[in-house]
């Protein structure tokens, strides 16, 4: 076992570990660590800890100290030099007529590196850009294209439910998103209804993934027959979930149906799955028999 502290060096980035050595470093303390990139500030996501060894990439890196004031002072004073860049390298852009947006701009803690993410549909020259900026702020300067997803998590905003977004909020992390998940799911295809204010398919269809791919092996599909409490029908909806005053239940919509010359035999009942059928009156339930 190792003792190792979380910092993480945005509000929804990754958390990384560093070596807190004989420091007592408390969550949402600011802490000063040296990264790849130089001297940077991070906050303490949980304080001083022991993990596995195994889930430690070595050598772990020291947190140098925690902020003092005169370090708060200093990062205080990068936030307002960042709005400063931003405007700066907006003009830059538009002088030397390249074909980029501006999304965000981030100093490391000492000054010694300004760096500015952008977006562009394709590769962009900036080689000029960079030299003016360079001679601009005289400092190492470094341009990083990033995709439309990263470009929503680091703007925010409200998606189509109404709440900010997953990804500017909470999620640590993109999770892999597909189409196959929208058909599990019986959602519409149409691209408005799936895909988030960013173009990609909406994050939140990872969230019950699990759930539907559960359900969708242990119920009857659509257009098979059923014996429930009303009697034989045919599914005519697939497994989905109808929230209650008690909890959650699992339903399947069937409507009435004679079937004459087939033999249903049923192998069980499925635990905590009901079935409910459609008669033109409220849905009744009724225990679902697999077959």
């Amino acid at each position: 076992m190792t003792e190792v502290v979380g910092v993480r060096f945005k509000d929804t980035g990754k958390t990384y570990y560093f070596d807190p050595g004989k420091l007592d470093i408390h969550k949402n303390d600011v802490v000063i660590v040296e990264t790849a990139r130089g001297t940077e500030n991070g906050t303490a996501v949980y304080g001083n800890k022991a993990v596995r060894d195994e889930e430690i990439v070595s050598p772990l890196k020291p947190v140098q100290r925690i902020a003092t004031k005169e370090d708060l002072a200093r990062i205080e004073k990068n936030r307002k030099s960042e709005k400063e860049a931003y405007s700066i390298c907006q003009k830059k852009i538009e002088e030397h007529k390249l074909d980029m947006n501006l999304t965000e701009v981030e100093y490391t803690f000492d000054g010694s590196k300004i760096i500015f993410y952008f977006t562009s549909d394709g590769r962009v020259d900036f080689r000029e850009l960079v030299k003016d900026l360079a001679s601009t702020f005289h400092t190492r300067i470094e341009l990083r294209q990033i995709g439309v997803r990263d470009e929503a998590k680091m703007l925010g905003g409200l998606g189509v439910c109404g709440r900010p977004f997953c990804c500017s909020t909470f999620l640590n992390d993109f999770h892999s998103v597909s189409i196959k998940m929208v058909k599990d799911q019986g959602l519409s295809l149409s691209p408005t209804k799936i895909s988030g204010c960013c173009g990609r398919l909406m994050c939140c269809l990872k969230y019950e993934q699990n759930s539907y791919e559960y359900l969708n092996k242990i119920t009857p599909r659509v257009g098979t027959v059923v014996d429930c409490r009303d009697g034989r029908g045919v599914v005519v909806g697939g497994a989905g979930t109808v929230a209650g005053v008690t909890g959650c239940e699992v339903v399947i919509w069937v409507v009435p149906r004679d079937v004459s010359g087939t033999a249903v035999r049923s192998a069980g009942c499925i635990p905590g799955v009901s079935l409910r059928s459609n008669t033109g009156n409220e849905g009744v339930k009724a225990s679902l028999f697999f077959f």
